[in-house]
């Protein structure tokens, strides 16, 4: 896979597939660097990585919020 150009994101996005996460490549008109699901393939588990958000540091926080609620919930069941 291509790594993010941004550190922070790149991190989160390796915290992400150490969770069991996979990161799946956009098609070639999208402006997002990639989307990130959850193994068990949840609709709500998932989201889009984008290239150039408006704070990279706040991105990376977001994807790191969003393991860990789909995390929460795993383990709630």
């Amino acid at each position: 896979m291509i790594k993010h150009p941004n550190k922070g994101i790149r991190e989160a996005i390796t915290y992400a597939i150490s969770k069991g996460w996979k990161q799946v490549e956009t098609g070639k008109s999208s402006h997002a660097f990639c989307r990130l699901k959850c193994s068990k393939l949840h609709s709500e588990h998932q989201m889009s990585v984008w290239s150039t958000p408006k704070s990279a540091h706040q991105h990376a926080l977001q994807i790191r919020r969003k393991v860990a609620q789909c995390l929460l919930e795993e383990a709630s069941i």
